[in-house]
Protein backbone atom coordinates (compact mmCIF):
# COMPACT_ATOMS: atom_id res chain seq x y z
CA UNK A 1 0.00 0.00 0.00
CA UNK A 2 2.85 2.55 1.22
CA UNK A 3 5.05 1.65 -1.96
CA UNK A 4 1.71 2.28 -4.02
CA UNK A 5 1.25 5.82 -3.03
CA UNK A 6 5.00 6.27 -2.99
CA UNK A 7 5.12 5.30 -6.80
CA UNK A 8 2.69 7.68 -7.60
CA UNK A 9 4.31 10.86 -5.24
CA UNK A 10 8.09 9.29 -6.50
CA UNK A 11 6.33 10.10 -9.89
CA UNK A 12 5.34 13.42 -9.20
CA UNK A 13 8.44 14.82 -7.83
CA UNK A 14 10.33 13.80 -10.67
CA UNK A 15 7.71 14.83 -13.49
CA UNK A 16 8.20 18.47 -11.48
CA UNK A 17 11.86 17.73 -11.89
CA UNK A 18 12.22 16.75 -15.45
CA UNK A 19 9.64 20.04 -16.54
CA UNK A 20 12.07 22.45 -13.92
CA UNK A 21 15.01 21.73 -16.17
CA UNK A 22 13.32 21.81 -19.60
CA UNK A 23 11.02 24.63 -19.35
CA UNK A 24 13.40 27.10 -19.75
CA UNK A 25 14.87 25.73 -23.06
CA UNK A 26 11.31 24.24 -24.50
CA UNK A 27 10.57 25.55 -27.48
CA UNK A 28 6.88 24.52 -27.53
CA UNK A 29 4.74 22.66 -25.20
CA UNK A 30 4.96 19.39 -26.86
CA UNK A 31 8.76 19.53 -25.46
CA UNK A 32 7.82 18.75 -21.71
CA UNK A 33 4.55 16.67 -22.72
CA UNK A 34 5.89 13.37 -21.46
CA UNK A 35 6.66 15.33 -18.03
CA UNK A 36 3.64 16.82 -18.03
CA UNK A 37 2.02 13.24 -18.66
CA UNK A 38 3.70 12.03 -16.18
CA UNK A 39 2.94 14.47 -13.52
CA UNK A 40 -0.94 13.59 -14.20
CA UNK A 41 -0.61 10.18 -14.12
CA UNK A 42 1.77 10.33 -10.70
CA UNK A 43 -1.33 12.74 -9.12
CA UNK A 44 -3.50 10.18 -10.61
CA UNK A 45 -2.07 7.67 -8.34
CA UNK A 46 -1.84 9.51 -5.32
CA UNK A 47 -5.58 10.16 -5.53
CA UNK A 48 -6.25 6.69 -5.94
CA UNK A 49 -4.39 5.40 -3.43
CA UNK A 50 -5.91 8.11 -1.42
CA UNK A 51 -9.57 7.07 -2.09
CA UNK A 52 -8.85 3.45 -1.80
CA UNK A 53 -8.76 1.83 1.57
CA UNK A 54 -7.23 -1.78 0.48
CA UNK A 55 -5.72 -2.52 3.82
CA UNK A 56 -6.79 -6.04 5.36
CA UNK A 57 -7.33 -4.38 9.08
CA UNK A 58 -8.14 -1.62 10.80
CA UNK A 59 -4.92 -0.20 11.59
CA UNK A 60 -3.96 -0.31 8.02
CA UNK A 61 -6.68 1.41 7.33
CA UNK A 62 -7.04 3.87 9.98
CA UNK A 63 -4.20 3.91 11.37
CA UNK A 64 -2.83 7.82 12.16
CA UNK A 65 0.67 6.88 9.85
CA UNK A 66 -1.32 5.87 7.29
CA UNK A 67 -3.44 8.76 7.33
CA UNK A 68 -1.44 11.28 7.66
CA UNK A 69 0.54 9.75 4.74
CA UNK A 70 -2.22 9.74 1.79
CA UNK A 71 -3.27 13.64 2.98
CA UNK A 72 0.42 14.88 3.08
CA UNK A 73 1.22 13.24 0.02
CA UNK A 74 -2.37 14.33 -1.87
CA UNK A 75 -1.07 17.99 -0.11
CA UNK A 76 2.50 17.46 -1.93
CA UNK A 77 0.90 16.58 -5.40
CA UNK A 78 -1.67 19.50 -5.26
CA UNK A 79 1.23 21.95 -4.64
CA UNK A 80 3.37 20.72 -7.42
CA UNK A 81 0.49 20.64 -9.69
CA UNK A 82 -0.48 24.19 -8.78
CA UNK A 83 3.59 25.24 -9.22
CA UNK A 84 4.06 23.64 -12.37
CA UNK A 85 0.77 25.46 -13.72
CA UNK A 86 2.21 28.57 -12.65
CA UNK A 87 5.45 27.62 -14.60
CA UNK A 88 3.56 26.76 -17.52
CA UNK A 89 1.54 29.72 -17.98
CA UNK A 90 4.92 31.87 -17.40
CA UNK A 91 6.39 30.40 -19.85
CA UNK A 92 3.76 29.50 -22.47
CA UNK A 93 1.08 31.73 -21.79
CA UNK A 94 -1.68 33.09 -19.35
CA UNK A 95 -4.43 30.22 -20.07
CA UNK A 96 -1.96 27.42 -21.40
CA UNK A 97 -2.14 25.16 -18.21
CA UNK A 98 -6.09 25.50 -18.01
CA UNK A 99 -6.16 24.67 -21.75
CA UNK A 100 -3.77 21.55 -21.17
CA UNK A 101 -6.21 20.38 -18.08
CA UNK A 102 -9.67 21.06 -20.40
CA UNK A 103 -8.60 19.17 -23.53
CA UNK A 104 -7.10 16.73 -21.14
CA UNK A 105 -10.81 16.23 -19.62
CA UNK A 106 -12.59 16.83 -22.53
CA UNK A 107 -9.63 13.31 -24.23
CA UNK A 108 -10.80 11.18 -20.94
CA UNK A 109 -14.38 11.99 -21.41
CA UNK A 110 -14.61 11.07 -25.15
CA UNK A 111 -12.48 7.83 -24.03
CA UNK A 112 -14.98 7.04 -21.36
CA UNK A 113 -17.85 7.91 -23.98
CA UNK A 114 -16.14 5.84 -26.98
CA UNK A 115 -15.65 2.51 -23.97
CA UNK A 116 -19.35 2.89 -23.19
CA UNK A 117 -20.70 2.61 -26.79
CA UNK A 118 -17.81 -0.26 -27.71
CA UNK A 119 -20.03 -2.01 -24.65
CA UNK A 120 -23.31 -0.90 -25.53
CA UNK A 121 -22.63 -2.51 -29.08
CA UNK A 122 -20.81 -5.10 -28.19
CA UNK A 123 -23.65 -6.04 -25.34
CA UNK A 124 -26.12 -5.71 -28.59
CA UNK A 125 -24.02 -8.05 -31.05
CA UNK A 126 -24.23 -10.64 -28.19
CA UNK A 127 -28.39 -10.26 -28.15
CA UNK A 128 -28.53 -10.61 -31.46
CA UNK A 129 -26.11 -13.46 -31.83
CA UNK A 130 -28.30 -15.02 -29.09
CA UNK A 131 -31.27 -14.51 -31.03
CA UNK A 132 -29.85 -16.48 -33.96
CA UNK A 133 -29.12 -19.08 -31.95
CA UNK A 134 -32.29 -19.38 -30.26
CA UNK A 135 -34.10 -18.90 -33.98
CA UNK A 136 -31.78 -21.64 -35.38
CA UNK A 137 -32.21 -23.92 -32.57
CA UNK A 138 -36.12 -23.42 -32.93
CA UNK A 139 -35.73 -24.21 -36.88
CA UNK A 140 -34.18 -27.15 -36.23
CA UNK A 141 -36.30 -28.53 -33.79
CA UNK A 142 -38.80 -28.22 -36.37
CA UNK A 143 -37.30 -29.57 -39.07
CA UNK A 144 -36.00 -32.68 -36.94
CA UNK A 145 -39.76 -33.21 -36.02
CA UNK A 146 -41.06 -33.01 -39.67
CA UNK A 147 -38.37 -35.56 -40.44
CA UNK A 148 -39.36 -37.68 -37.36
CA UNK A 149 -43.30 -37.53 -38.81
CA UNK A 150 -42.16 -38.14 -41.89
CA UNK A 151 -40.40 -40.98 -40.81
CA UNK A 152 -43.03 -42.27 -38.44
CA UNK A 153 -45.91 -41.98 -41.28
CA UNK A 154 -43.23 -44.11 -43.88
CA UNK A 155 -43.16 -46.59 -40.67
CA UNK A 156 -46.72 -47.08 -39.98
CA UNK A 157 -48.40 -47.07 -43.54
CA UNK A 158 -49.03 -50.43 -44.73
CA UNK A 159 -47.00 -51.66 -47.37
Amino acid sequence: MIAETLAGIALVKSAVDGIKSAIGTANDIGDIAGYIDNLFEGEKQVQQQRAKKSGTGLTDQFGIKSVAQEMIDAKIAQEKMQEIAMMVNLRFGPDTWQTIVNERAKRIQEAKEAAAQARREARLAQEEMMENIKTTAIVGAVIGAAIGILFLAIAILPK
